[in-house]
């Protein structure tokens, strides 16, 4: 019997709990607290799990791929946002056209590196 998959929620940590929370907020995610340590952040039907837990061995191996519609069109948006304004050490890198698709990237807080996407049409 197949399986209906419904969702897959990766779970991240922080090394500034407050700050990474607020960091999430502020690019848009609606934010679920489920425990003082641990919140489900949710954007355009994606998730994943903030947790106040940090081991710089795990957290500056995170990385994430966010695909979109439209990465040019959803850039101008999150650059908008001034992200690196607001918090330190935050990065937010220019798309790159590659073999595949483009990206474009963004460090939160942490050190997690979000890749953010769209794959070739054919």
């Amino acid at each position: 019997m197949e399986q209906k998959i419904r969702s897959l929620r990766p779970f991240i940590g922080a090394k500034d709990y407050a700050e990474s929370r607020r960091f999430y907020q502020a690019w848009g995610f609606t934010e679920v607290v489920l425990s003082p340590a641990m919140s489900l952040f949710t954007l355009a039907g994606v998730s994943f799990y903030l947790q106040d837990y940090y081991a710089a061995e795990w957290v500056d191996n995170t990385m994430l791929f966010l695909e979109m519609e439209d990465v040019e069109q959803y850039w101008p948006q999150l650059e908008a946002l001034d992200l690196p304004g607001q918090f330190p050490g935050v990065r937010v890198l220019p798309i790159r056209q590659e073999a595949w698709g483009r990206e474009g990237f963004v460090h939160d807080p942490s050190g997690v590196l979000w890749h953010i996407g769209e794959f070739n049409k054919s």
